[in-house]
């Protein structure tokens, strides 16, 4: 079932320690253990983090296993993915991970994404996944990063993976039943690799939510969208509406929503008594605050359009020109800078708003067809009647 050979190359290069630039992949995450979620599955959140801004969400038809994937718009093979979920229910995402060790002298790196695939497509279970890390340990690899995953039964396990070696931790005796992630590794150096205030920030929101409010709405809601920092006062999201519409300018380099987060993902797994159910791949296409999240299944056999046809995929290209209302500088050390006014505002002239409410129909139109079994012709069309939902919401953000 696993070769030993992986040879495509990925990603952005790995850039030194302590030399981390806009553009680094730099994401954050989070892994929850079925006891700590609201519906009782295993679920994995990812802000993705990278120069790729444009992505795409294609549907790979493989063997053993077809896939949902996260690609970059220019390379929609599926081959190379950066978080996925696959017909078996198992599921995948990653954050690199700086503080482990590193490729030595004539090692492979930056082969995370094609890992990832490779995994979409044979592993059914968490065990599948270690023992392809197993089979393909050693300067080929080109792994140095926190794979976060969860199979059908439920079981959701953190791997902290660089070419030689991994640690593995199981997110069900983690306090909570729940781990973050940033760009650092528990097993790796002290103190070193980057993302410790996204960390912190992440780890005080999510703490702060009861467990029925461990859902994907509230997760993109308050985590994904956060532009909150755990060291600065700035006011939340929610607060805007009492401030008024005169711009107010915030530094997001080092919040979880950022100029250059190319979309969000809350991955939400079968019912761990129920293997007849249904797994969830719900994305946020594009950087978080100007955009609208839609769910995906791989029973429907299908994407809509809006998320892969084209060079560029229609979502991803409204949230770009959205984002130019918040983020109009384009200066590469202005670009970090958010008018806060722009999303929310006592005079009501911000976009946020009817992007939530938006939002907010089409998980109560999900919730109201139930988990019972759907044909995948039911599942594609209501796929496109929310695409074409957020899309249309997405094109009223007018200049």
């Amino acid at each position: 079932m696993f070769g030993k050979s992986l040879c495509l190359a990925i990603l952005v290069g790995t850039l030194p320690v302590g030399l981390l630039a806009q553009g680094a992949e730099q994401c954050t995450t989070a892994l929850l253990s079925p006891a700590a979620s609201a519906s009782e599955r295993p679920m994995l959140w990812k802000n993705r983090d990278t120069d790729a801004l444009s992505n795409k969400v294609v549907l790979v038809r493989e063997q053993p296993y077809a896939y949902l994937a996260l690609v970059d718009a220019d390379d929609a093979s599926g081959r190379r993915a950066y978080a996925g979920l696959n017909a078996a229910g198992f599921a995948i995402m990653n954050t690199v991970a700086y503080n482990l060790p590193g490729p030595q002298s004539g090692d492979l790196k930056d082969l995370e994404g094609s890992v990832m695939a490779d995994a979409l497509r044979t592993c059914r279970t968490v065990a599948d996944f270690e023992a392809y890390l197993r089979a393909n340990e050693g300067p080929g690899l080109g792994c140095q990063t926190n794979f976060g995953v969860f199979d059908a039964t439920g079981r959701t396990v953190l791997f902290e993976v660089y070419n030689r070696g991994y640690n593995l931790l199981e997110v069900a005796a983690a306090p909570g039943q729940y781990l973050l992630n940033s760009n650092w590794s528990r097993s790796g150096r002290k103190g070193k690799g980057a993302g410790y205030l996204r960390f912190e920030r992440a780890t005080e929101l999510l703490a702060g939510l009861s467990p029925e409010q461990r859902n994907p709405r509230e997760i993109f809601r308050r985590l994904a969208r956060d532009t909150g920092h755990v060291l600065l006062q700035t006011p939340t999201l929610a607060e805007l509406k009492a401030l008024p519409a005169q711009p107010r300018w915030i530094l997001t380099k080092d919040c979880i929503n950022k100029s250059y987060t190319s979309c969000a993902l809350v991955i939400v797994g079968k019912d761990p008594k129920d293997p007849t159910s249904r797994a969830t791949f719900w994305v946020l296409p594009g950087e978080p605050v100007t955009a609208v999240a839609l769910p995906l299944w791989v029973e429907a056999g299908s994407v809509p359009e809006p998320l892969w046809k084209g060079k560029e995929a229609a979502l991803w290209t409204e949230s770009m020109r959205i984002k130019l209302r918040v983020r109009p500088f384009q200066e590469a050390e202005k670009q970090e800078y958010l008018n806060l006014a722009g999303l929310d505002n006592h005079e009501g002239t911000g976009f946020l708003p009817r992007l939530l409410d938006t939002e907010d129909r089409i998980f109560r139109r999900v919730e109201s067809i139930g988990s019972g079994p759907k044909s995948a012709a039911e599942l594609s069309a209501l796929q496109e009647e929310l695409a074409g939902a957020a899309l249309t919401a997405m094109q009223a953000v007018r200049p």
